[in-house]
């Protein structure tokens, strides 16, 4: 958008996180953690400006000392948060990870009442979207609350006002109230999205009428993923947008238009897994700033993934323009 002043709102779930420093401890033996901040919308705000872009983060924290510290991280990358309000009598939200490589990390989310759900339309309203380039929404904003309505109105202003909308499908299933409910309010906001990111189970939990085993946390079947495929054709021609499907180390898959690529991942030793999404997220938006064509912002964000992969941490990990410039010149 000519002449707009900022590359990208990010809208949605904010937390203050804690990463387990004793690498590969069970849970119950862990000593110490090393702090954050989370939640994917703010992690791609972290992300893209540590790529360079100019972010606002939309989000809301508690009247408490863990919202103070995370406007205060949020700041201190750049992120502008003049935009995140402070609501009474709610909680800033929190997770707790352990780091068990190569595949256990668990997650707990504490998010009793979090005030980033508690988003208002007016404040969304005041939000500079004529001067802004893009939205970048997130599935589990649609969860409860009020941020359900708030994300619908900014889908639907973006389109009548020309700005592209990007939206992480971020399932998270115990945020959720009932299995059908993630894809029930999906269905209804995907149409207007430009850009939809997601992995298999995260597409089939917000296509199909009965994602039951995948909103429990199992995986996409050889049947479903065949009905997966049915069920993005239909997204596609319903809504004309770009999907990302990510397959972890194997890349991503390209759905653009009548075309279908696929973008070779690069695998690297994984230390922690979580946001690898962020951080791929965040290398695709990149991508799209600078006027790439998919292709290439996808070979971008897969290298920005990568290196979130190999790091300690969430949006501590997330890597700048030139790291990431530097892993694409060292991996072919």
């Amino acid at each position: 958008m000519s002449g707009a002043v900022y590359d990208l709102i990010t809208v949605g779930r904010v937390s203050m996180d804690l990463f387990a420093r004793d690498i590969g401890a069970e849970f119950h033996d862990i000593t110490a953690f090393e702090t954050g901040v989370g939640g994917s919308p703010v992690n791609i705000a972290i992300g893209v400006s540590r790529l360079g872009l100019t972010a606002i983060a939309f989000t809301a924290v508690g009247d408490d000392e863990v919202g103070r510290f995370v406007r205060h991280y949020l700041r201190s990358e750049g992120v502008i948060t003049d935009y995140i309000p402070v609501k009474p009598d709610t909680r800033t939200g929190m997770a707790v990870v352990g780091v068990q490589p190569p595949d256990r990390f668990p997650l707990l989310f504490y998010r009793e009442n979090p005030a980033d759900i508690h988003l208002s339309i007016d404040e969304a309203a005041a939000l500079p979207l004529s001067q802004a380039r893009a939205i970048s929404l997130s599935g589990t904003a649609l969860s409860r609350g009020s941020s359900h309505d708030v994300s619908l109105y900014l889908a639907e202003r973006a389109r009548a006002t020309g700005l592209t909308t990007f939206i992480d499908l971020d399932l998270r299933p115990d945020q959720w109230p009932h299995p059908l409910s993630f894809g029930l309010r999906m269905r209804r906001i995907l149409p207007l999205c430009d850009v939809i990111i997601g992995t298999e189970e995260e597409f089939f939990a917000a296509l199909a009428p009965r994602p039951e085993p995948i909103m429990a946390g199992g995986a996409v079947s050889d049947e479903q993923a065949t009905e997966l495929q049915r069920l993005l054709s239909d997204l596609r021609e319903e809504s004309g947008a770009t999907l990302v499907l990510k397959q972890g180390d194997k890349g991503v898959m390209l759905y653009e238009g009548e075309e279908t690529r696929a973008i070779a991942g690069f695998p690297v030793e994984i230390l922690n897994t979580v946001g690898a999404g962020d951080g791929f997220a965040s290398g695709l938006i990149y991508g799209w700033a600078q006027g790439w064509a998919w292709e290439r912002a996808a070979r971008f964000a897969n290298a920005c993934g990568a290196i979130v992969v190999s790091r300690h941490g969430c949006a501590r990990a997330l890597p700048s323009l030139h790291e990431a410039e530097a892993f694409l010149e060292t991996h072919h």
